[in-house]
């Protein structure tokens, strides 16, 4: 028999210490390891050392077929997957509490077991009647679903293996499953990776679709060791704003379509409705002629998005100003507060910023940069933007604007909303906007944006900062009237 061993292990990211401690030196949070039996599960007889069996190895050319789909009947969720489910393929999804996975997954196997295929949801968290409640909440308590309320993983493959096989299984949470090969209680990094490796070998073996639900961290991480993230075939990421209505499925990682690639739903009374234009209902409640708005022309994945840039420069009497930031990078933003105060003479050092992306969207690519530019210069020198531009192009740190992605996308999405104008960079200009009836605007460098903005534009008051205005005068401009292209070139030389 086979000696116990015991280990602690980190409860956040999985890493074995001979020793408890307070603090994981691998992942850095505290009070997270957890004694555990790290002996092997896998009986002595089979761990016997055997000869190994020769197979035959292929070469990399030949004929490939596409994988074999089943659509969920939810267009968004068919989007993210990467145009529905793949026999055999198992998904992780997470996302915080209350945000709507439960209902997200209740929907999606009521239409799936209404399109004639047998959909089991597994729940380890609640109840049947509980499940029914929801069911009935969200007019779906018809749908022939298989319902249960099980956590032993050994119970749920023999019951499963029963009749037909699944084509679509939920298992509502991973964190509560637990297996008798494994000598650790529930929700531990041992009884999680392993009851994960059971459920994808059936799921493998059989070819029925597997989504495990998994819990987050408060940095919003899926919870439990990171190896189930890279067992699963697609990672999927739950998000929204307790505020919003609107919900973002993001996918992370999947090994059978592209990666952030996003589906947008709409929290109703009825559950989670599908939004098939998510740039008209960002840009639904958009105010006309307000200074510190701008337009952006974003790639989430393969599908254009609009959304508003809402930025708000306002003096401020502390010594060190702040600087906020919702639905951006803040590294990005301090990095364009540089630019323009190191190269376009924007005075920034004595005012506090707020910038936000209106609808609760959280933006990850670099081509926002010319957009929250744009937009902080506006509000800065109280200038509206015009409001048929959208505005895209990377700012680097000399001051240049770069070219992006996917332009002809971002430009047919503008034309598609109504808007005759796009700010865009130089070398973008013949990406072929023109013959779709836009007016290209192409920017070179920040400082021209900046210059033709200010000029429109009238400082708040008419009164600077307290560190803008050193010679107490209380005339100073927060941008400079010599901060124009032409002298940046010729300073530069």
């Amino acid at each position: 028999m086979a000696k116990s061993t015991l280990s602690f292990v980190c409860q956040n990211c999985g890493a074995a210490y001979n020793r408890w401690q307070g603090k994981c030196d691998s992942c850095g949070e505290w009070n997270t390891l957890a004694e555990e039996d790290t002996t092997g599960s896998v009986p002595v007889s089979i761990r016997s050392k055997r000869k190994g069996r020769t197979f035959a190895l292929e070469s990399l050319s030949g004929k490939t077929q596409d994988a074999p789909r089943l659509s969920s009947g939810m267009a968004e969720l068919d989007r993210v997957t990467g145009g529905g489910f793949v026999r055999g393929s198992v998904l992780l999804v997470g996302g915080d509490p209350g945000i709507g996975k439960s209902t997200l997954l209740t929907q999606a196997t009521s239409m799936m077991a209404r399109a004639g295929h047998r959909a089991v949801y597994i729940s380890g968290e609640e109840a049947v009647a509980q499940v029914r409640l929801r069911a009935e909440r969200l007019g779906l308590a018809d749908a022939p679903v298989q319902l249960a309320s099980e956590t032993s993983v050994e119970d749920i493959v023999s019951t499963l293996s029963e009749g037909a096989v699944p084509r679509l299984i939920v298992i509502d949470s991973i964190q509560t499953m637990w297996t008798d090969t494994v000598e650790s209680a529930p929700g531990t990094v041992t009884q999680v990776r392993a009851s994960a490796q059971a459920l994808i070998r059936f799921a493998k073996k059989t070819g029925a679709t597997i989504i495990l639900v998994g819990h987050v961290t408060k940095d919003g991480q899926i919870a439990g060791p990171r190896v189930v993230e890279h067992m699963v075939d697609a990672v999927l990421s739950f998000e929204g704003e307790g505020s919003q209505q609107f919900r973002i499925l993001r996918s992370a990682k999947n090994r059978f379509g592209a990666t952030d690639e996003i589906g947008v739903f709409e929290m109703t009374g009825l559950g989670l409705r599908e939004v098939t234009n998510p740039s008209e209902l960002f840009l639904s409640e958009r105010e006309l002629g307000s200074p510190g708005t701008a337009v952006f022309a974003g790639i989430e994945g393969t599908r254009p998005v609009l959304v508003e840039l809402q930025a708000l420069v306002a003096p401020t009497s502390l010594g060190t100003p702040r600087r906020a930031v919702v639905g951006w990078d803040p590294s990005r933003l301090s990095m364009v507060l540089a630019v323009l105060e190191a190269h376009c003479g924007v005075k920034l050092s004595g005012h506090d910023v707020y910038l936000n992306v209106a609808g609760g969207l959280r933006i990850q690519e670099p081509a926002a940069d010319l957009a929250a530019a744009a937009a902080l210069v506006s509000s800065l020198v109280n200038a509206p933007l015009p409001t048929d531009a959208v505005y895209f192009g990377e700012i680097s740190l000399s001051g240049a604007i770069r070219p992006v992605a996917q332009t002809p996308a971002r430009l047919k999405e503008a034309l598609k909303l109504g808007f005759g104008r796009a700010i865009l960079p130089e070398s973008a200009r013949g990406d072929g906007g023109g013959d779709m009836g836009l007016t290209l605007n192409s920017v070179g460098n920040l400082t021209t944006l900046v210059a033709e903005i200010a000029a429109r534009g009238t400082p708040r008051g008419g009164r600077a900062g307290p560190r803008d205005d050193q010679s107490g005068s209380g005339d100073a401009d927060p941008v400079e009237k010599n901060a124009t292209p032409a002298r940046f070139r010729r300073d530069n030389r």
